[in-house]
């Protein structure tokens, strides 16, 4: 057929390699306008360079294979630019993102270890308390804390019950060693209200804390993790047990991350903190 190219030909016009190609076709994304059938030998018209030209392009974008098919495939024009601006969007976070994180390692590489930080030994007192305790794994924790956050305060809010400290956090070492683990939101009470749903009460038990400030939305909270192990570590205060996270400020009180405000407490030796 002299009016179609080989898939060779077509390869070198449209700068898909014979393999993606194949598999475009397996797809049936961009399917030849014939194949042999002794050879299976593929064969395309002129007129796909330029479908094979947009696929390549929302490619580079790493736009999926299945919205490229919905974009070929879009009835009209306002269901294919719906697909393409969902695309781009996510770019665009994608791209914040990378932004934050150079910013980031460029911090880590021009202030390496902050020697300038706070850190405070505090014994906290057995605490009553409303909860949520779940196994969640990390993919997903920070949907679930959120979640249950929300969920706790609504409670106390539906029995008129006033908190009476920071919305906290209790982190088993599970949950960053092996990727899953018990985490507990927990919101300060009194009285207590009657389970609901998922919300139950308990008293938080007593804890001596080694506790820094991280300021700021939760994008470098490793960095002041590693401060806080290197302190108690160095001074051998360690001792094996839950991170706890207070939540001074967060978002339910400002969007702004900027503003934000977390005490993390890592656990430590009670006889240290004697005089």
């Amino acid at each position: 057929m002299t009016s179609t190219l080989a898939i060779g030909d077509f390869s070198r016009a449209t700068f898909l390699s014979v393999r993606m190609l194949r598999h475009y076709h397996e797809l049936g994304l961009l399917e030849p306008v014939d194949v042999d059938a002794d050879s299976g030998y593929r064969r395309y018209a002129p007129e796909q360079i330029v479908t094979a030209q947009v696929i390549r392009r929302f490619r580079d974008l790493d736009m999926p294979l299945e919205d490229i098919r919905a974009v070929l495939d879009a009835s009209d024009v306002e269901t294919r630019n719906r697909v393409i601006a969902n695309h781009l969007a996510r770019l665009e976070s994608s791209l914040a993102q990378t932004q934050q994180t150079v910013a980031s390692v460029r911090s880590l590489l021009d202030r390496p270890q902050d020697s300038s930080v706070t850190i405070e030994h505090r014994h906290v007192a057995a605490t009553p308390a409303a909860l949520i305790t779940d196994i969640v794994d990390t993919a997903h924790v920070v949907a679930w804390f959120r979640g249950a956050m929300g969920e706790v305060a609504a409670t106390l809010s539906a029995k008129g019950i006033s908190p009476a400290g920071p919305v906290g956090g209790i982190f088993e070492p599970e949950l960053l060693n092996e990727g899953e683990g018990r985490v507990t939101i927990f919101l300060p009470c009194d009285p207590l209200p009657q389970p609901v749903g998922r919300v139950s009460t308990d008293v938080i038990p007593p804890a001596e804390l080694a506790i820094m400030v991280h300021l700021g939305s939760n994008t470098e909270v490793d960095r002041t993790y590693g401060a806080l192990a290197a302190y108690v570590t160095k001074h051998a205060l360690a001792v094996d047990g839950p991170i706890r996270e207070y939540y001074l400020v967060g978002p339910s009180d400002t969007p702004d991350e900027s503003l934000w405000q977390t005490e993390i407490g890592w656990p430590i030796f009670q006889t240290r903190l004697k005089p």
